[in-house]
């Protein structure tokens, strides 16, 4: 067992891996390549892979928090093994590097995921579970219809949109978002990285919706060929109340399944229930489940 920095050429490994692991999750190889050739600014963002007999059987990637007022969070991220190599000492091999990793970072507090037959893991390992996330997932065929938008409402692609002015959006409707550590200190380098440059987002199919010209809510989509991950939707607080954040949804959705989308997937925070209702009332089916872990980095 070898465990080594993630090279570029790892992607197709590393996503066949996570595949098997976690199938809910939506991450193509050539967005993976470019994470892990050009990472994420200002975070001290590394991954690991962990070899035996030359094939990738591991992953973990770490990095600071840097999207919160929280000081010293790190975030040790998708720490998983291949079903046929666990119980070898390899899980706890990647979370060393990965916590020798971000020690001399400063930080002082750990966060990581786990699902519910890895938290004895977790937990043996100084964390304690905190919140649970809920995977669900939404077949698309048949598509949902497209949406008519109410008087004063109108839709768009992000396309077509200032990115500047959707940041703003999307750090002013995240500033309540449900977690361990307010979402309240993204700044646009790192927004731009993690969204607007990201390979897999597609702008004609993600959607906002503009009343008296402003952003008022949004529905991010990235896709990999036929699957797809919400991956966030948001409304300004001004905003909320009006029906916009399922009517935001509903519209990526149905652009995504005409651009030849399948089956979509989603997260949210056990504790986000407008949002758990919206997607239930899409036909959200729930899939797995995951527990964020709390840790102290001594």
């Amino acid at each position: 067992m070898r465990i080594r920095v993630a090279q570029p050429d790892d992607a197709p490994a590393v996503v066949a891996l996570r595949a098997l692991v976690y199938p809910y999750l939506v991450r193509g190889v050539e967005s993976t390549r470019k994470m892990i050739a050009e990472p994420p600014p200002e975070e001290g963002w590394t991954a690991f892979v962990a070899e035996v007999d030359a094939q990738v059987v591991g992953w973990v990637s770490a990095q600071r928090v840097g999207w919160t007022s929280t000081a010293d969070v790190g975030d040790i991220s998708l720490l998983h093994v291949h079903p046929e190599h666990r119980r070898r000492g390899i899980g706890t091999a990647l979370l060393t590097a990965a916590t020798g990793h971000l020690a001399p970072l400063g930080i002082h507090r750990l966060r990581t995921w786990a699902q519910p037959d890895a938290l004895p893991f977790a937990h043996r390992h100084g964390f304690q579970s905190s919140r649970e996330v809920r995977y669900s997932a939404l077949d698309l065929d048949p598509a949902p219809a497209s949406p008519e938008p109410p008087p004063g409402v109108r839709l768009r692609p992000i396309a077509e949109l200032d990115p500047h002015l959707l940041y703003e959006a999307d750090a002013a409707s995240a500033v309540d978002e449900p977690g361990d550590v307010p979402v309240d200190s993204i700044s646009y380098e790192s927004w731009q990285y993690d969204v607007w440059d990201n390979l897999g987002l597609d702008k004609q199919a993600s959607t906002a919706a503009e009343v008296d010209g402003q952003i008022a809510a949004f529905s991010l989509v990235k896709r990999d060929g036929e699957r797809m991950w919400s991956d966030y939707t948001g409304t300004v607080p001004a905003y909320r109340g009006r029906g916009l954040a399922r009517l935001v949804k509903t519209a990526a959705l149905h652009r995504a399944a005409a651009g030849g989308v399948r089956v979509a997937y989603t997260s949210n925070d056990e504790a986000n229930a407008p949002m758990l209702a919206i997607n239930a009332r899409l036909g959200y089916r729930p899939v797995a489940a995951q527990w964020s872990c709390l840790a102290e980095l001594t």
